[in-house]
């Protein structure tokens, strides 16, 4: 078994390479569900329905003209490009690519800790799952 570290992860969005400024992120898949019991059954029998999933990142706020809230917050309410390498870049490697509406962006300022960043994105269309 080989365990991959998750500072490896690699997050470019709307073209922008956001890795530097992240330290958290997740990548969510799911389907919907459709009940198809019928008259006589004891339990519940389902099928899958349409994917679906959620996407977001967040990290340390960084005042640089290239920092989190130049390059996100002016996304927010548009869709962009999401590519996610979760074992960083290199010939072989997986990742996903999907299109991203930018939900929200979030800056809090905690009193005695260093003001963060997050942002929610609602993928949008099918997943493109390959090797860089």
């Amino acid at each position: 078994m080989g365990w991959v570290h998750g500072k490896k992860t690699v997050l470019i969005l709307n073209g922008v390479d956001i890795s530097a400024y992240c330290n958290t992120s997740e990548f969510e898949r799911n389907a919907d569900k459709h009940d198809t019991t019928t008259y006589g059954k004891d339990d519940h029998e389902y099928d899958g329905g349409l994917g679906d999933g959620a996407a977001s990142c967040g990290g340390l706020y960084d005042n640089t003209a290239a920092g989190p809230r130049d390059t996100i917050e002016p996304l927010v309410g548009t869709k962009v490009t999401l590519v996610r390498r979760p074992e960083g870049t290199g010939a072989g490697l997986p990742q996903d690519s999907v299109t991203v509406l930018i939900e929200k962006y979030v800056e809090t300022s905690p009193v005695a800790e260093y003001v963060a960043w997050s942002c929610t994105m609602q993928p949008s269309g099918a997943v493109t799952s390959t090797n860089q």
